[in-house]
């Protein structure tokens, strides 16, 4: 194995990429890409436009998503993001071996386009797929335990016994971070929201991420807010271009919720806190201690304030009174999958788990 390995996890709302060895990827940004129209040629096809990366602030409306609740939808953008990912990590004369995470939720056909692009499009020579969850598992440093995974596109709850998956009893909710933007969007900006505004985008961004956290109880948290007198949280307004302040409204600030509470926000789909019960009583009865010892959050939504305390307050009050619960909770849980594949990328015992080039090429003459 070589003694460096380019990773790539990409989620559905931002990529993280790096060499292995390193304590955080190097590179992290947004999975969006643009398409701008030529001057010399204006028109849809592929040939009279240009790609690029992010947001152009000339032609905010053109840029999208090329993963969507962990599908990869378009395939010549994600093709574009790797491009640009090893280009810059590869040295004059020096190939790497990568490492490209995986949702679980990919299909056969995708893993074959990812081959695909890997081996004849960027010629890398050897490339080994990894199963997101998995990978946030090892960067725990634990075999066993439930991994409880939110991000931008899909919040994911699988339980882990030695190591290997127990597949059948892994919820998927179809509710993320992308579903709380919605939501400010909508609260926000009402009938004049347009999601390619930059400003509105800034706005929604902004909140989410220095405003909102998770109450411990929606109710109190709800009449404390109410309570206050108008202008007395500072933290509790933004401004709109021309600088007037507006204030936030209650619901606003504690949008988070919706994980705990998605029928209050019209989601369909149980509660996380109910996903991880489902999900370690889907299993056999002698695991159930050793799981709900062992709940693993990571994703960025785990970073709301008051989120981590909020899950494991619900699960031993209302379903493991009697267990020993304990949730485990790093620093940089949001590059959790990254932080995995850095560990495994050097594991002797995933070394059959890579393919080269050659062998590659080998299956595709059989």
């Amino acid at each position: 194995m070589a003694a460096r390995t380019i990773i790539i996890d990409h989620g559905s709302g931002f990529l993280k990429a790096g060499f292995s060895g390193w304590n955080e990827p190097q590179m992290v940004f947004p999975s969006i890409v643009n398409y701008i129209p030529c001057r010399e040629n204006p028109g849809p096809s592929y040939a009279q436009r240009r790609v690029s990366l992010g947001i152009d602030i000339c032609h905010p409306d053109t840029f999208s998503y090329p993963i969507q609740r962990g599908r990869i939808l378009n395939w010549e953008g994600m093709e574009h993001i790797w491009t640009f990912v090893l280009e810059r990590h590869r040295r004059e004369h020096e190939d790497f071996p990568v490492m490209v995470t995986e949702s679980p939720l990919k299909e056969p056909a995708d893993r074959r386009k990812t081959l695909e692009i890997m081996f004849e499009l960027q010629d890398v020579p050897s490339i080994l797929l990894a199963d997101q969850l998995e990978m946030s598992l090892y960067a725990s440093g634990l075999l066993t335990g439930v991994v409880v995974d939110s991000g931008y596109g899909l919040t994911r709850v699988q339980p882990f016994y030695l190591g290997r998956p127990l597949r059948p009893s892994g919820k998927t909710l179809e509710f993320a971070g992308q579903d709380l933007s919605a939501y400010l969007f909508k609260s926000l900006f009402k009938e004049d929201r347009n999601h390619h505004n930059l400003f509105q985008l800034e706005t929604v961004a902004t909140t989410q991420m220095s405003k909102c956290y998770v109450p411990q109880n929606l109710a109190e948290a709800l009449d404390f807010r109410q309570s206050l007198p108008s202008g007395s949280d500072e933290n509790n307004t933004y401004q709109l271009p021309d600088g007037t302040p507006v204030e936030l409204t209650p619901m606003q600030r504690l949008a988070p919720e919706m994980f705990f509470s998605p029928q209050v926000f019209d989601l369909q789909g149980p509660s996380i806190s109910q996903a991880v019960v489902d999900a370690i009583l889907a299993c056999e009865a002698a695991l159930h201690p050793m799981l709900i010892s062992h709940v693993m959050a990571c994703g960025g939504n785990t970073l709301y304030p008051g989120f981590t305390k909020r899950l494991y307050k619900e699960l031993i009050t209302d379903h493991f009174s009697s267990t020993k619960a304990a949730m485990w909770v790093g620093s940089n849980r949001n590059f959790s999958v990254w932080l995995g594949a850095s560990v495994v990328a050097h594991l002797s015992s995933y070394k059959s788990e890579w393919m080269t080039k050659e062998e590659y090429e080998e299956s595709q003459r059989l």
